[in-house]
């Protein structure tokens, strides 16, 4: 059973096609979109939580971001879904086949003709789920829909004055929750997506990122440095020291120590020595040969600070 999405910015056309796609008894979700920017949205959406999207049918004259650069931009996705353009226009067929449609409808749209055009999406996802298989004998997730591979990027769409450009995963340095959306953070800036934190999470915790308070995710290979202060707990990324809450605490802890022993973290400089540091951890001055986990530990480490600044119960639970 498929999940397909409509994008069509005449809301008539959107409806019909929308219809026509539901009667389709190998059609089990359909979604709509009124342009191909809201598309890409939900697109993006979709794959963080999870869920799996199988084709987009789309016109391709729209105001804004057209049908064609929809196509060019799925490129970025680590498992895009299917296209199949449904326009009124024939002579953009040529340029469609070029960016791997599957289709291409001329509307108005005949129920039979929909109808072959869904069979070839369910034969284009049969034929991806059996490659998938043979590449993966043991059965590992490798749907579309599913979670990219550690070593795989993603691109994340994000509206930027009145455009939508892509945002490399391996750029984001760290996320804030704010309201219902988060902020990436990257060199170059930042950006504001609409997603929960808790689905980004899940899905970017194999490739680093790592929850260090309930509002901020940190990919682990931009910390340059763990402090302890006063009792607190905080981490260096760039030129910003983000807070660690107490919950958390442990969790970074044991990444970076991970990281550290197995030679993982990208940055050569992660294992140089730099021991004039005695108020911080710097991820630079841990060696394999000489790193114990108990000097990660805030309960051992500089205990005189930590245990003359010993916040009461209330402050505690406002920190998790």
């Amino acid at each position: 059973m498929l999940r397909v999405l409509a994008v069509d910015d005449e809301v008539p056309a959107l409806e019909e096609l929308s219809y026509l796609l539901r009667e389709d008894p190998r059609v089990e979700w359909v979604g709509g979109a009124g342009d191909a920017a809201s598309a890409l949205r939900d697109l993006s959406r979709m794959l963080t939580a999870g869920e799996r999207l199988d084709a987009v049918f789309l016109d391709i004259r729209m105001p804004g971001l057209d049908g064609l650069d929809f196509t060019r931009l799925l490129a970025g996705f680590a498992a895009p879904p299917a296209v199949v353009f449904v326009t009124a226009h024939d002579d953009c067929a040529v340029a469609a086949y070029e960016l791997g449609a599957l289709d291409y409808l001329l509307k108005p749209v005949r129920r039979e003709r929909l109808a072959e055009a869904v069979r070839r999406v369910v034969e284009s996802v049969d034929h991806a789920a059996r490659a998938a298989r043979a590449d993966d004998p043991g059965g590992g997730p490798a749907a579309t829909g599913a979670p990219p591979a550690a070593d795989d990027d993603e691109m994340i769409p994000v509206e930027l004055g009145g455009r939508t450009r892509l945002v490399s995963r391996r750029s984001v340095t760290h996320v804030e929750a704010q309201g219902d959306y988060v902020r990436l953070h990257t060199a170059e800036g930042s950006y504001l997506v609409r997603m929960p934190l808790a689905s980004l999470a899940r899905r970017w915790e194999d490739s680093g990122f790592i929850r260090i308070h309930r509002s901020t995710l940190v990919a682990s290979q931009h910390i340059t440095e763990l402090r302890f202060d006063a009792g607190r707990v905080a981490v260096q990324i760039g030129d910003e020291l983000l807070p660690v809450s107490r919950r958390h605490t442990r969790a970074v802890r044991d990444l970076l120590v991970r990281s550290f022993r197995n030679g993982d973290h990208p940055d050569p400089a992660f294992h140089r020595t730099d021991p004039t540091r005695t108020d911080a951890l710097r991820t630079d001055s841990l060696r394999p040969d000489s790193l114990r986990t108990d000097s990660l530990r805030p309960d051992t480490a500089r205990p005189e600070r930590l245990d003359a600044a010993r916040p009461d119960a209330a402050r505690r639970d406002a920190d998790d």
